[in-house]
């Protein structure tokens, strides 16, 4: 799974996710990719089963790009604990992704490889997502 060699606070706080993506809203690698409709955290678990997917759609043809990166630890307390008595220890860690951000790009493939092969992907994933295509993106020239 992915997560971080280190990281600078052990049990970060929650925080608050509002407004749309400020980075990571434009297609910088690929051709084709899907984007969040939605704020939500993403797991490392559901990223790679979302990049399973298109690769084995895709049978290892093209590229593929994962935009993201679960650098946020997220923390759970044992079952029958009670409450209190401190913040849980580390569960995993998660991508945190609002509105507009870029999840994965794939270049390589045709649009309807493409396609088909990023809507697999989506289904992992607990988001609304969105297909985008590179605005200068040309059919004929397509693999």
């Amino acid at each position: 799974m992915l997560q971080p060699k280190r990281t600078k606070f052990r049990r970060p706080q929650k925080g608050r996710m509002r407004g749309n993506a400020q980075r990571g809203n434009q297609l910088a690698f690929g051709s084709f990719g899907i984007k969040t409709l939605e704020c939500k955290w993403i797991t490392a678990p559901q990223i790679e089963a979302a990049r399973i997917a298109v690769t084995r759609y895709m049978q290892r043809q093209g590229q593929i790009w994962i935009r993201i990166f679960p650098d946020k630890p997220f923390t759970k307390k044992p079952a029958e604990v009670r409450m209190g008595k401190g913040k849980g220890s580390v569960e995993g860690y998660v991508a945190p992704v609002t509105p507009g951000r870029i999840l994965i790009e794939v270049e390589g493939v045709s649009f309807e490889v493409a396609k088909e092969a990023l809507r697999l992907a989506a289904q992992k994933l607990p988001v609304k997502t969105k297909f985008v295509v590179r605005r200068d993106y040309d059919e004929t020239q397509n693999v």
